[in-house]
C-alpha cells in the first residue's frame, strides 16, 4: 500500500488552492479527480466574477474569505499572468421595492470591510452606462472579472511546482480508518494510506463524506442543486461594467456578466433540479431571460439571446429555505483526526479559494 502525507479529493478551483496552500507548506500532497480533467464541474460553469464581499452576513465565512479572498485573488492574477480585469458592477434598483434596499445592501457591504461602495442616482448611473435603465443603482467597483480556467492552471502549476501531483480519472470510492491514518481505496481497488484528506469534491462532497468510515452522519448535510443556466448575447455588448439587479432569495438574480473577450452572457437564473448531471439549457427559458434582463436593458433585441451552458450550485439549503454559509469542518467539529470536509461551495467559492486554503491549513493545524 502506497502511503501519502495529504490527499486533496477534487481538482476544481477549491481544491487546487487548498492543494497549493498545503504544498507550499513543504506536505507531501496528492489531488485526486474522477474527471479526465481539473474543473470540469461548478468551477468552469460559473460567471467568472470576482466578487466583492457585499451579499453575506457579517462575520460569515463567506464574507470573511470573500473579503480576504478578493485582494489576494486579484494580487495572484497579476503575479501569474492570469487572465483577469477590475472592471467594476452596478447593481441597479428597476423597482420602488428595489430601491429601497440599495441602502440596505452598502450598509451590509460596509460591515464585510467592503467600504469603496457608492450609491449613484438614475442619471449617475446611465452616465457610466448609456444603455441603462434604473431609478438607482449602486456601483461596486472592486468587482471584477477573470480566466477561471487559467487560474486553476496556475494553482496547479504551483502544487505541482511544489512537489504535489494531481492524478486524473481517479475517484475515491471508499474511505477507512485504521488506527489514525485514513485509508483511500481508488477506483480500480488501489489503496493510498493518508494523514491528511480534505474533501472539496463540490457535487460529490456529501457521497463523498457517507463513504467515510467513522464519520457521524449528523455531520454530512443534505444535497440540494440549483441549476443556473446562462444564455449568450449576440454580438458585443453595450455595457463595460458587470450589472445585477437586487439580489433574490436563491441566486443574485439574472445579471449580465462580460468575459475578458468583451463578450455577454446572461444569467444565472434558479431552477432547482434532482440531479447535478442536469446540465442542458432549455431554449425555451429564454422567455424568462428577456423578460428579467429587459427591466434594466429594455432595448434588449428579439433573438438576441442563445442557450449558453448551465451549472449546478452545490446547495446544503432547499428551496425557499435560508440561504446557509459554507460548511467547512475540521477534526475538532467532528472527531476524525486529519479529515477536513468541505460543503455548500458555491459562490463565492471562486473568489474566496485562496483563503479558503489557508482556512483549512488553520483546521488542520489546531486539530
Amino acid at each position: 500500500m502506497d502511503q501519502i502525507d495529504c490527499v486533496v479529493v477534487g481538482a476544481g478551483v477549491v481544491g487546487l488552492a487548498v492543494a497549493r496552500t498545503l504544498a507550499l507548506q513543504g506536505r507531501e500532497v496528492m489531488v485526486l479527480e474522477a474527471a479526465d480533467a481539473i474543473g470540469t464541474c461548478t468551477s468552469s460553469r460559473n460567471s467568472e466574477v470576482i466578487h466583492a464581499g457585499i451579499y453575506y452576513p457579517k462575520g460569515s465565512l463567506k464574507a470573511r474569505l470573500c473579503v480576504e479572498g478578493k485582494e489576494r485573488l486579484y494580487s495572484y492574477c497579476a503575479e501569474r499572468g492570469v487572465g483577469h480585469r477590475r472592471c467594476g458592477k452596478l447593481i441597479v434598483a428597476t423597482s420602488d421595492a428595489q430601491l429601497a434596499q440599495l441602502q440596505g445592501i452598502i450598509d451590509k457591504a460596509l460591515a464585510n470591510g467592503v467600504p469603496d461602495l457608492v450609491l449613484l442616482t438614475r442619471y449617475e448611473a446611465r452616465a457610466l452606462e448609456p444603455q441603462l435603465e434604473c431609478l438607482a443603482a449602486v456601483h461596486s467597483p472592486s468587482t471584477g472579472i477573470v480566466d477561471s480556467h487559467g487560474l486553476m492552471l496556475a494553482l496547479q502549476g504551483d502544487v505541482e511546482n511544489a512537489g504535489g501531483l494531481v492524478v486524473l480519472n481517479s475517484p475515491v470510492v471508499q474511505v477507512n480508518r485504521s488506527h489514525n491514518a485514513i485509508i483511500l481505496v481508488v477506483n480500480g481497488g488501489a489503496e493510498l494510506q493518508v494523514n491528511t484528506l480534505v474533501n472539496a469534491a463540490g457535487l460529490g462532497a456529501q457521497a463523498l463524506a457517507a463513504r467515510i468510515d467513522g464519520l457521524d452522519r449528523e455531520f454530512v448535510p443534505p444535497s440540494y442543486y440549483a441549476k443556473g443556466n446562462y444564455f449568450n448575447l449576440s454580438g458585443r455588448s453595450p455595457f463595460a461594467r458587470l450589472i445585477y439587479p437586487v439580489p433574490e432569495t436563491a441566486g443574485l438574480g439574472v445579471h449580465l456578466t462580460i468575459d475578458l473577450g468583451g463578450q455577454a452572457k446572461f444569467g444565472p437564473d434558479v431552477q432547482w433540479v434532482s440531479s447535478p448531471d442536469d446540465l442542458v439549457v432549455d431554449p425555451a427559458r429564454s422567455d424568462g431571460f428577456y423578460a428579467e434582463v429587459r427591466k434594466y436593458w429594455p432595448t434588449l433585441p428579439d433573438g438576441a439571446l442563445n442557450p449558453g451552458y448551465a451549472g449546478i450550485r452545490p446547495k446544503i439549503q432547499a428551496a425557499g429555505e435560508s440561504a446557509r454559509d459554507f460548511l467547512i469542518q475540521g477534526p475538532a467539529t467532528h472527531g476524525v483526526p486529519g479529515l477536513v470536509n468541505l460543503f455548500g461551495i458555491e459562490s463565492p467559492g471562486l473568489t474566496s479559494s485562496l483563503a479558503i486554503g489557508d482556512h483549512v491549513s488553520r483546521l488542520l493545524t489546531v486539530s
